[in-house]
């Protein structure tokens, strides 16, 4: 049995999609740059919660959260901007479209300069992410995706080649803020089992994106943010993976964990999560 997710039907304009698509492969290429000059190097993290060691912010982080914000209100006065480090615009829950996003999404492995972070940015609708575009700095890469348009690595079309069989195969994760989610190493096992390999990379964009891109056959998210997401579901969707809630419904932007998955595999993995779940 293969599972199909839900597909946004709300038509957009396609003149919003190109311009939405210039202006925020525009900012990820710059946050791209700004990334890679300073990750690692002199970083000052603060941790945001006191019972999440790795909830981490920089001056890099607000640094390019507030230039996307000023950019954005300049090209697309009236569609707010919600983000990870200063919040939702006033209405923007209420508002047609919204922008989300997250200025460095594996903030930790940037400050102490592991080549594994990402900048998110994602246009949403109420059927879900309209365009999403994550500049992956160190691989040198921007993934963009569109509504009926496709994904593509660097300009180049991405179309998932779907699979069902587990062997030999990475199935991502993220752990929770406090640590692992409920029933995760139990999860591990069943991978093992399965003879998959599970990976913890410490960023919830790229993890996802290892699925559109083909690398990974699926990324289960215990819990996440929308700001963390919405612009690597983005790529999912138009590359064709199925996104799931934790339920095994089809939903853009669940609020009860994520599962992203090439077809074929969605079914079996969903029931490795939903067993590990409910054992622990």
């Amino acid at each position: 049995m293969t599972l199909l997710s839900a597909r946004p039907s709300q038509p957009v304009d396609p003149g919003l999609l190109s311009r939405a698509l210039e202006v925020a492969g525009r900012l990820a290429n710059e946050a791209t740059d700004v990334i890679t000059a300073t990750a690692g190097r002199g970083a000052h993290p603060g941790t945001k919660y006191s019972d999440s060691p790795f909830d981490w912010v920089t001056d890099t982080d607000r640094t390019l959260e507030r230039h996307t914000r000023r950019v954005l209100t300049a090209e697309f006065p009236g569609i707010p901007v919600v983000g990870q480090e200063f919040g939702a615009d006033v209405g923007a829950h209420d508002a047609p479209y919204r922008w989300v996003v997250d200025p460095v999404d594996g903030t930790a492995n940037y400050a102490a300069g592991v080549p594994w972070c990402a900048y998110s940015l994602a246009l949403i609708d109420s059927s879900g992410p309209v365009v999403g575009v994550v500049a992956d700095p160190y691989r040198a890469q921007i993934y963009a995706a569109a509504r009926g348009r496709g994904t593509r690595a660097n300009g180049k079309p991405v179309r998932l080649v779907d699979r069902a069989s587990t062997e030999g195969a990475i199935v991502c994760t993220e752990l929770a803020r406090k640590g692992p989610w409920p029933g995760m190493g139990e999860f591990i096992e069943r991978a093992a089992e399965a003879r998959a390999g599970v990976r913890v990379l410490g960023s919830a964009a790229l993890s996802i994106a290892q699925v559109a891109l083909g690398h990974a056959l699926a990324a289960v998210l215990h819990s996440y943010h929308e700001w963390d997401v919405a612009g690597s579901v983005a790529l999912a969707i138009e590359a064709g993976a199925v996104v799931l809630d934790r339920r095994g419904e089809g939903a853009m932007l669940p609020a009860d964990g994520l599962l992203v998955a090439a077809p074929g595999a969605a079914k079996k993995i969903l029931v490795w999560w939903q067993e590990s779940a409910a054992a622990s």
